[in-house]
């Protein structure tokens, strides 16, 4: 089994090494991650410029890149033996509902469905990495036990895990993504030298949170475990869009 670990926080993150060492005595892994913090880059590729992976002492590789850079280099042609699965994280930060459309975590996740196993994507909802016994701890389980899983190609499992010591947790239960509400406004800034800037603002509250959602779980004390796919198709508007069409036409 080898297994190809990544994340958005970069190659020195608390969570990759703690992700690397629950993992390490299970499967022959490998590691590849972002030379910087890469939160947010979702799957953006480098296309720019050329990517140069650099060998750190502790074995793990260091790419000038996004998280789908570190993955896509890792899955086809880098590392010189054939990966069964990729593995990402463990993320400092939740990664609920519409979050997963920018998350760097998520996207190396995606990055791996191209393989035959589900691919996972790990998150500890704390900016600070005090429990994050917990979740290396549920994500050697759940990867440990994947190969009982039934599920279509090109899956994704997205886990976010409560701020909690082992004891506390409640439970896993298996959710859907819930939504935020509208991000707050960016924030505008002025230099020294009279140049204006704007940092983006912080992310919405869950404005669809209720009892299913990844949000309403984690909350609990519950881990949330949400399968994701790629394909994005509204299959329930096509009715109505193709009324549309033949109106117009």
């Amino acid at each position: 089994m080898r297994i190809l670990i990544s994340n958005d926080d970069g190659v020195n993150a608390p969570g990759l090494a703690a992700l690397h060492s629950a993992l390490a005595d299970y499967a022959d892994c490998s590691v590849i991650a972002p030379d910087q913090d890469k939160s947010g880059a979702s799957s953006s590729l480098t296309l720019d410029r050329p990517l140069h992976p650099q060998r750190l002492a502790n074995g793990f590789i260091s790419l000038n890149g996004t998280p789908a850079d570190c993955v896509h280099l890792g899955l086809n042609g880098l590392l010189d033996q054939p990966q069964d699965m990729v593995v990402s994280g463990i993320n400092l930060g939740a990664n609920l509902g519409d979050d997963v459309l920018y998350s760097g975590t998520v996207a190396a996740a995606l990055e791996g469905r191209f393989l035959d196993q589900p691919a996972f994507a790990f998150s500890l909802l704390s900016r600070l990495p005090d429990n994050l016994e917990t979740a290396a701890w549920f994500a050697r389980k759940l990867v440990e036990g994947h190969a009982r899983l039934n599920l279509p190609a090109r899956t994704v499992l997205n886990v976010n895990v409560p701020n909690l010591p082992l004891d506390h947790i409640r439970g896993v239960q298996l959710t859907r993504l819930g939504h935020r509400a509208r991000a707050a406004s960016p924030v505008k800034v002025v230099n020294p030298r009279g140049k204006e800037g704007y940092w983006i603002s912080v992310a919405g509250d869950a404005e669809d949170g209720g009892p299913g959602t990844d949000f309403h779980a984690v909350l609990q004390g519950y881990i949330s475990v949400t399968p994701l796919q790629l394909d994005r198709t509204f299959a329930e508007g096509f009715s109505s869009l193709e009324n549309w069409l033949e109106s117009l036409l």
